[in-house]
């Protein structure tokens, strides 16, 4: 593998990293981490013109015992501490939001039972964000379920100390008109886990650009994702890894199918390993699976190294029809081929069901894929 001389994962943006949306220009399709998204789909959010009105978003947060839920001011210290917005969306989010929630696990806290944060559209546009912090050594998994009908542009930080444990299951299960848009910042502490899985079903486009970075060294994170795009929606997930500390691990694993018309599913994977980052070990991959004619997916992996001295890098993309030898084995076992295909599309995606580890979000998932799959394979 080529050893990068200078980071062309950043170069791959228009503008560096800031707070500031004016220090963004107006995207006009044609720079590299737009080239994808129908811009003029965004319903104004990528040019300025969209802002907060009718009744926005109704967001619920369940916590056990022991965890703080806070709503804050934009002048708390701890909004913005795992990540910059990188591009203009996220920078006007991060303008124009007036509260943001803070939910916090003390250290040594292992919870029990999952926190839930139910965030359901009123079919209004809003600005938001979100900061869930780990003290060291603490434990949690945490749900964030998004529903109904929204413009939403929005920032996420998870913030974990030094050997804390966090799994994240983000739903995008909106309804068809919704539009979600939002920027994920995650800031790994020494010797810290970190899980993510990201489950999008539902809205006429998504676009969430999950970004982890490590505070220290041995940190692990593992970024799972699973989408099922229907006819004309668009679902993006564009992520990136930058190994930035010595001695860290990453595994990335995103699949995804695609039906109907104009069905679009974008996956852009970067993984960044800086010239400190020594003893890194990280993969990534994803795999597609079309459905039925119409529908188009772009997918592309990219792993740039600046060390030499590291465990493992490597990466891979796949998209393709079914697996004519799976059906054929399974009809020739008896099996209609209407059941076949729905066992292969189960068997594609299993691998990720298991991760979520919340059995209600399962079942969820499970009916989803059921759903879509009488459209596609009836």
């Amino acid at each position: 593998m080529a050893v990068a001389a200078e980071s062309t994962v950043v170069s791959r943006m228009s503008a560096p990293p800031s707070f500031d949306v004016t220090d963004f220009p107006v995207p006009h399709g044609r720079e590299e981490e737009w080239r994808f998204t129908p811009l003029e789909r965004l319903r104004g959010l990528h040019d300025g013109t969209a802002v907060p009105n009718g009744d926005g978003l109704k967001v619920d947060v369940r916590a056990p015992e022991g965890v703080t839920v806070e709503t804050v001011g934009r002048d708390d210290a701890r909004i913005g501490r795992a990540g910059t917005p990188v591009d203009r969306i996220a920078a006007q989010a991060y303008s124009a939001f007036e509260k943001a929630s803070v939910v916090t696990v003390p250290k040594d806290t292992v919870l029990t039972e999952p926190i839930r944060i139910a965030v359901h559209g009123r079919g209004g546009t809003a600005f938001a964000h979100q900061v869930i912090e780990l003290g060291a050594f603490a434990e949690a998994v945490v749900v964030i379920d998004h529903t109904g009908d929204a413009v939403l542009a929005a920032n996420v930080d998870y913030v974990l100390g030094d050997g804390a444990k966090l799994t994240v299951v983000s739903v995008q299960d909106w309804d068809d008109k919704a539009v979600h848009v939002a920027q994920h910042n995650t800031l790994i502490g020494r010797d810290a886990s970190y899980k993510s899985v990201v489950l999008t079903f539902g809205g006429d486009v998504v676009r969430l650009h999950p970004r982890v970075a490590y505070a220290g060294p041995g940190g692990e994170a593992e970024l799972f994702g699973l989408y099922f795009t229907d006819a004309g929606q668009h679902q993006e997930h564009r992520l990136l890894v930058t190994h930035n500390a010595p001695h860290c691990k990453s595994n990335v694993v995103y699949k995804g199918a695609l039906q109907g018309e104009n069905a679009h599913a974008v996956w852009i994977g970067d993984v960044l390993i800086e010239a400190s980052a020594e003893g890194t070990d990280t993969y990534e991959m994803n795999r597609n699976l079309v459905l039925t004619d119409g529908a188009r997916v772009d997918s592309v992996p990219n792993l740039e190294i600046e060390t030499g001295e590291i465990i493992g890098a490597g990466h891979a993309s796949a998209t393709g029809r079914f697996d004519d030898e799976q059906l054929f084995y399974l009809m020739a076992r008896g099996i209609p081929e209407h059941e076949a295909r729905r066992l292969v599309v189960r068997g594609f995606f299993a691998e990720l069901i298991q991760q979520i580890g919340v059995p209600d979000i399962e079942e969820r998932l499970l009916a989803r894929i059921e759903d879509e799959l009488e459209a596609s394979v009836a």
